[in-house]
């Protein structure tokens, strides 16, 4: 089974402009993602996939692997299908570009999932974290999942879901974290299908599976790490990283 990694980069951002070209400990934030991508040594390839001259300078004058998108996408999963359809590759792994803290424990598991599916059913595979703190649940910045019985997600929102109407049942709420592990053909199918108003409304591209009845396996990991959508993620990550 090939497995590559893609991570896709675009240089503006609506939260943060220019985010992926931030200095976090002397490099900047894309190339800490793709070194600690590569670093995995979970992959048989890992490129960065991007619109900006700037970011593709960025890594190949570093030594590393960048692709160009030929026209403008909507979501990262667009860019990244452009990018692979005419690579042979079973497996192709999206790794956020703002995700520094990309390490192997949380990507293993989610790679797990396709060796186990021996009939192909699942789509997909992404990971969940628990949070517990009211602030983070309400903050639309962070994407909720809720899963059924055997962890197949069922909806992301950027609102809280579910809604607290009975705080006495043991509601749980898990983040999503932006890490996807696709079949080759489910993206492909995802590239060719138009979006629908429930991830036009939410600006969440992985509702679009769920509009067109894909399986996505959600994965419980307990390794939150810091995604950059803010300058004060950008300084928490600083502060982790020393």
């Amino acid at each position: 089974m090939k497995i590559i990694s893609m991570i896709p980069a675009r240089y503006s951002a609506s939260r943060f402009p220019a985010k992926l070209m931030q200095n976090l400990a002397g490099k900047t934030v894309i190339l800490r993602t793709y070194e600690a991508t590569v670093a995995t040594q979970l992959f048989d390839e890992v490129y960065v996939v991007t619109d900006s001259a700037i970011i593709y300078d960025e890594i190949v004058n570093n030594g590393g692997k960048a692709i160009m998108s030929k026209k403008e996408h909507q979501s990262g999963s667009d860019r990244i299908a452009e990018a692979v359809v005419d690579l042979d590759v079973d497996i192709v792994v999206n790794v956020q570009g703002d995700e520094p803290f990309t390490e192997r424990e949380s990507l293993e598991k989610v790679l797990e999932v396709f060796k186990h599916d021996h009939q192909k059913e699942i789509d997909l595979a992404s990971l969940m974290v628990e949070i517990h703190d009211w602030e983070e649940i309400s903050n639309p910045n962070t994407v909720k999942v809720i899963v059924d019985q055997n962890n197949f997600a069922l909806y992301f929102s950027r609102s809280p879901i579910p809604f607290p109407r009975d705080n006495e049942v043991g509601t749980r709420y898990f983040k999503h974290k932006g890490i996807y592990a696709f079949r080759k053909q489910a993206l492909l199918d995802f590239y060719r299908l138009p979006m629908q108003f429930l991830e036009a409304t939410e600006k969440i591209e992985c509702i679009r599976y769920l509009e067109y009845s894909k399986k996505i396996k959600m994965v419980e990991t307990t390794v939150e790490g810091v995604e950059i959508d803010t300058p004060e993620d950008l300084e928490r990550a600083k502060r982790l990283w020393k």
